[in-house]
């Protein structure tokens, strides 16, 4: 079984040729002005050309209007639309209707309890990430460098397709795929150098721990 890797938070030539070569599945573009990682519609229109036919380009946004996501749409032409803030399954499945591409219905997590909410959108989210849900005193929704209990997924039901997310990096995501078994995993700040700057040795290193830790869970 494969595992979907998703570099995010790029805005760099540089950064998007390493995740490419490096054999990412899914590369994350952040339309959140107060990130470090944010991107307009046109940069990120113009840095996932290199993407086309090696992976998907997904653009995250955070309770977005309809006129803010028409123009990440018309300017940055996603594969996939990365939704991390608060919409309801209704909005959700109006952003799929209106774009006609898929949609990733992400979902801040510290408990169990804090997956109850997933059984509402299944079926109108095309997937779902489980990311850490944020200190108090943060105001990033993501990014922020937080793992929670991979444990915690053990209970959902094994036909959810879904990507994890939260404070991995090359050091833990072989634990996180142990414990977890996700069918993919997200990394941002976990392969950067400082807030916002990717590094492309840390990159090669997270990428060749999740092969690392497919091939365990072969064998």
């Amino acid at each position: 079984m494969t595992i979907d890797i998703k570099i995010c938070g790029l805005k760099t030539e540089e950064g998007i040729a390493s995740a490419l070569a490096c054999g990412a599945t899914h590369v994350g573009f952040i339309f959140y002005p107060r990130s470090p990682r944010a991107v307009d519609p046109a940069a990120a229109g113009r840095l996932r050309q290199a993407a086309k036919g090696k992976a998907k380009a997904v653009a995250v946004t955070v309770d977005l209007s309809d006129a803010e996501l028409d123009a990440i749409v018309a300017g940055m032409a996603p594969d996939m639309l990365q939704l991390h803030g608060e919409e309801t399954p209704e909005r959700v499945a109006y952003v799929k209707t209106r774009y006609g591409i898929p949609v990733m219905k992400a979902f801040s997590v510290h408990e169990a309890a804090d997956l109850d909410i997933v059984s509402s959108y299944r079926g109108v989210a095309d997937r779902f990430m489980f990311d850490a849900k944020p200190l108090t005193d943060l105001h990033l929704p993501g990014g922020n460098g937080l793992p929670f209990d991979w444990h915690i997924l053990a209970g959902l039901d094994r036909d959810i397709d879904y990507v994890l997310s939260g404070g991995l990096n090359p050091a833990n995501v072989g634990d996180a795929i142990r414990f977890a078994n996700p069918p993919g995993v997200d990394v941002s700040s976990g392969v950067e150098s400082s807030p916002g700057v990717k590094d492309p040795a840390r990159i090669a290193e997270f990428v060749r721990a999740v092969a690392a830790a497919r091939k365990a869970r072969a064998a």
